[in-house]
């Protein structure tokens, strides 16, 4: 089973119908509820997730929908070590930063999942999109 770090864009693009990023990413969290991957977010992400999938679809549903998050995923905690560490990632992004610090912790995750992968070229870890993934995956089966 992969283990996968899914970064914020991407579960956003779940949620909220991006249009050209649906399919992926309904793909992604299909596979994580038929147990061929486990999926990962971390805690930051859920504010951030809120924030903007209330946008469209307001606050009950977008509490429902954080509450089914927190069902089929695993949420991953930041602390001071990760946000010391993204301090020194010398990455462009801060946020992508602090998510890659935590996405470290988990030891062993096969990648990240982003849309935005360019914030993340110093990443030890393999980022790819959904659809990169999801070719990929085919592509062993």
């Amino acid at each position: 089973m992969y283990k996968l770090f899914v970064d914020t864009d991407v579960v956003i693009d779940f949620f909220t119908d991006r249009e050209s990023h649906l399919i992926p990413a309904s793909e992604l969290f299909e596979l994580n509820v038929q147990g061929s991957v486990q999926l990962y977010v971390s805690a930051i992400s859920i504010n951030n997730i809120y924030y903007i999938v209330r946008k469209f679809l307001g606050h009950h549903k977008s509490l429902e929908a954080i509450e089914m998050l927190t069902e089929i995923t695993e949420i991953v905690g930041t602390t001071k070590t990760e946000i010391l560490q993204a301090l020194k990632n010398d990455f462009s992004d801060f946020e992508d930063s602090i998510q890659y610090s935590t996405a470290l912790t988990l030891g062993d995750v096969d990648a990240i999942i982003t849309r935005n992968i360019k914030d993340y070229r110093k990443s030890s870890i393999p980022v790819m999109t959904p659809s990169t993934f999801l070719k990929l995956r085919e592509r062993e089966l």
